[in-house]
């Protein structure tokens, strides 16, 4: 029997994490003497590596200032960790559910995102999911997205073909990363990239609720 692997990105996608990233994106910014970027600009940038992200927020800067800022990113959001400052990261609604239905129906489970090793492990084992899924891909270990190195390994790992398998990200960069790779892109309505936009960068649907996205992901639009 084939392996059928569902890669979800994390931020935007599984958890609802924007409050974070935004308050960790404005305290970098500030340690440059930086006026922060408004927060929808912010979220727009939500699933690409943090250079790639701050090279997007800061066009006009050097790549060093780009690196220097990304780390800053991270140091901001060690400290918000460390004493207590991380707002809640909820897991949107019906995700646990649909990872449950997936598992029912047979599917891997993987993860792809822009977040770190060390962010992506501590947000699965805050919901308990650290040994949901068979393969975790990370900014730290490939190009950013939409390049398609990360669902590559993803599907080496689970021992998965790109043809049976699917990219279920709210971003258009998840999408595209979907194409790049020969993957079925699934778009979801509740994270950072409007629906239309999904659909343009190549989903093949765009699921408003978690509770769909099994029937989506077997090709029943």
């Amino acid at each position: 029997m084939t392996r059928r692997l569902a890669v979800f990105d994390c931020d935007g996608t599984l958890v609802d994490s924007q409050a974070n990233i935004c308050i960790a994106m404005e305290q970098s910014f500030a340690a440059h003497g930086l006026a922060a970027p408004d927060r929808a600009a912010i979220r727009r940038i939500v699933g690409l590596s943090l250079t790639e992200a701050m090279a997007a927020l800061l066009p006009n800067a050097v790549p060093e200032q780009h690196r220097d800022m990304a780390e800053d990113y991270k140091r901001a959001s060690q400290h918000l960790r460390g004493n207590g400052g991380l707002l809640d990261e909820p897991l949107f609604d019906g995700v646990g559910e649909a990872l449950d239905a997936f598992e029912a129906a047979g599917w891997l489970l993987g993860v792809a995102t822009g977040k770190s090793d060390r962010g992506l492990s501590l947000i699965l084992a805050h919901h308990g999911l650290s040994d949901r899924f068979v393969t975790l891909q990370t900014a730290d270990r490939h190009p950013s997205k939409p390049h398609p190195a990360m669902l590559h390994a993803a599907l080496t790992e689970a021992g998965a073909g790109p043809e049976g398998s699917v990219m279920i990200g709210d971003t258009s960069f998840d999408m595209a990363m979907g194409v790049a790779a020969g993957v079925r892109p699934i778009g979801v309505a509740w994270g950072y990239h409007d629906a239309h936009e999904l659909r343009d960068a190549g989903a093949l649907a765009v699921a408003d609720r978690a509770d769909e996205l099994v029937r989506l992901s077997q090709g029943t639009y």
